[in-house]
């Protein structure tokens, strides 16, 4: 059996081009559909094997605030290393280092992508050879948005989470520039759920012309179609967030929408130059933002 005694790897934030809500299930839980891609800001993750103890510490970058972390034994990241060890009998225990960089409650999957990159690194650290299906079921166990990350690529995200399959690429695909921003503010999931209101009408088509936008490197058309079923939800409960909104149409971005439940607001742009010009307006305004490109595989 191949061990090793650190790894580090690098946990990438999400963004949903297109998030549906299809209703609400027997268990609660709302029933969605999503076009999931990772971008290319990300949590670095460093893994050190150690005899049995498991310990967690974090550094953060700039605008990122540890106080919104929460405690260690309820973090995401420590959570999956012991549900690890306890799914599969593994004796030895692990020390992880997270450098984050994801906003806190920015609804890009910031502690759900530590907790990814910590399923599938302990799979490499301690030489278990699961399968991405096998862990990614099991990341489900623990959030929602887990078993898209545990995958990794874009991918078509169903249920409460818990299905996920790779969108078939067909070959190399460029990927999309976009502006990341965030208004400083912690966004609440379970109150972003709890404003939506059903009855809106979604896009007929909505998925496969999205997919067909990834798969042809159209940022044109991939900006004209972003759908959030939650923005509407997330702008009457955090004014600020509408605002941002409004301030990344306002600077260029050729599509803007909500991440995930928020409170981060991404923008797809033409290029990286635009990208970059978007973000010294956005810095001269004070304004917390990232440059960032999506991954369409990872």
């Amino acid at each position: 059996m191949n061990v090793r005694d650190e790894i580090t790897i690098e946990a990438h934030a999400k963004v949903n081009l297109t998030l549906e809500i299809l209703g609400i299930r027997p268990d609660g839980y709302h029933d969605l559909r999503s076009i999931v891609m990772p971008v290319s800001l990300s949590d670095t993750i460093t893994l050190t094997r150690t005899p049995a103890v498991f310990s967690l510490t974090l550094t953060t970058d700039r605008g990122i605030s540890a106080v919104q972390i929460g405690p260690v034994e309820k973090n995401l990241a420590m959570r999956a290393a012991r549900l690890m060890k306890d799914r599969y009998g593994v004796r030895a225990g692990v020390r992880i280092h997270i450098r984050k960089r994801i906003p806190v409650g920015g609804g890009m999957g910031g502690g759900s992508s530590d907790a990814a990159g910590v399923i599938r690194g302990l799979n490499e650290l301690w030489g278990l050879r699961r399968p991405d299906e096998e862990l990614a079921a099991l990341g489900a166990e623990l959030g929602s948005d887990i078993p898209a990350l545990v995958l990794g690529g874009t991918v078509l995200m169903e249920g409460r989470g818990e299905r996920v399959h790779r969108l078939a690429l067909d070959g190399p695909v460029r990927g999309f520039d976009l502006v990341i921003a965030n208004p400083g503010i912690h966004c609440s999931t379970a109150e972003i759920f709890s404003r939506w209101k059903s009855g809106l009408t979604t896009p007929p088509k909505m998925v496969q012309n999205m997919a067909f936008s990834i798969r042809a490197s159209d940022v044109k058309r991939a900006a004209s179609l972003l759908h959030n079923d939650l923005e509407a939800a997330a702008f009457e409960g955090y004014p600020a967030i509408a605002r941002l909104s409004e301030t990344l149409r306002r600077v260029g971005c050729l599509g803007v929408l909500l991440s995930g439940s928020g409170a981060s607001v991404f923008g797809l742009v033409r290029d990286r130059a635009q990208g970059e010009e978007i973000c010294r307006r956005l810095e001269a305004d004070g304004i917390w933002n990232v440059l960032a490109h999506t991954c369409p595989m990872v």
